[in-house]
């Protein structure tokens, strides 16, 4: 494992039956896809004992903006039902491509589950050791969730206002370059091209190799080349939210803890028409 937040497939197996660690399906559409359906996807076959984590289903829905952390109170509710534990070791896994997995990881952590890790390869990494799934809906009873947010964890439209006027920290955004460098539309309509002035490109896809983180030393030198300082704070940002999630763990891997999510991300941003956008068209 490049990273002390990942387990093995292997590792999972040998513990699965350990009553301290919970499994969590953290599946999840990349935006533009339509005709997925994750929670029927989840019934029809995962890893067995998983608890589905859907990610949209979770998120804020007074929000108009797309999977945004919920109020912590409905995190709570939500957890409890689903039967998670806070206290215990929670196992989270995506498809195999670590696109959403690192959201659920965040999620959890920013609500105060304290042991989280993602299953390395993810779905089709368990598949391709020829390891079994299960179908049907895991019950686990009633769970355990008294959360502790924190609240200075996820960053505001005001919040990135300030930060790109003064300079006071770094924003990284994990969209892919053409996305970033108003080269390509954005997968969800109605979006300006561009970036938030200032911000610095680490495209999210450049930081995975078959589902998990890559080495540290290709990290640091992955964001030294970006012209990102490790020394200085940080607010990562994407399309939506999620995959900002995986430049936080890549660089929580490198042991930089100085590190906030704009949960709003381009999809805020890039919808408005009274904000500066780079490069100006």
């Amino acid at each position: 494992m490049s990273t002390s937040f990942f387990v093995a497939a292997d590792w999972l197996t040998e513990h699965a039956a350990d009553p301290e660690i919970q499994i969590i399906d953290a599946r999840m559409a990349p935006p533009g896809v339509t005709d997925r359906d994750v929670v029927e996807e989840y019934r029809a076959g995962h890893i067995p004992g998983a608890i589905s984590f859907d990610i949209e289903a979770l998120s804020d829905h007074n929000s108009p903006l797309p999977h945004m952390m919920p109020r912590p109170e409905a995190f709570a509710v939500a957890m409890r039902e689903l039967g998670v534990n806070k206290d215990k070791h929670l196992v989270v896994y995506d498809d195999g491509n670590l696109f959403s997995a690192p959201r659920a990881w965040w999620m959890l952590r920013t609500f105060g589950a304290q042991h989280v890790s993602i299953l390395a390869g993810g779905l089709v990494g368990w598949l391709r050791d020829g390891l079994p799934l299960e179908s049907g809906v895991s019950n686990q009873g009633e769970g355990e969730f008294e959360v502790e947010f924190d609240s200075e964890a996820v960053k505001r439209l005001t919040d990135v206002m300030l930060v790109s006027h003064e300079k006071s920290a770094q924003l990284v955004d994990a969209r892919p370059a053409p996305r970033f460098n108003a080269q390509a539309d954005e997968p969800r309509p109605g979006l300006h091209r561009g970036h938030i002035p200032g911000a610095l490109n680490v495209p999210w896809n450049d930081l995975v190799v078959n589902g998990e983180m890559k080495t540290t030393d290709e990290l640091s030198e992955i964001f030294s080349r970006q012209g990102v300082d490790l020394k200085k704070p940080i607010i990562a940002s994407c399309g939506s939210g999620v995959t900002a999630a995986v430049v936080v763990l890549a660089l929580a891997t490198l042991g930089v803890n100085d590190v906030k999510l704009y949960d709003g991300s381009w999809s805020e941003w890039g919808a408005r028409d009274d904000l500066p956008i780079e490069p100006v068209s």
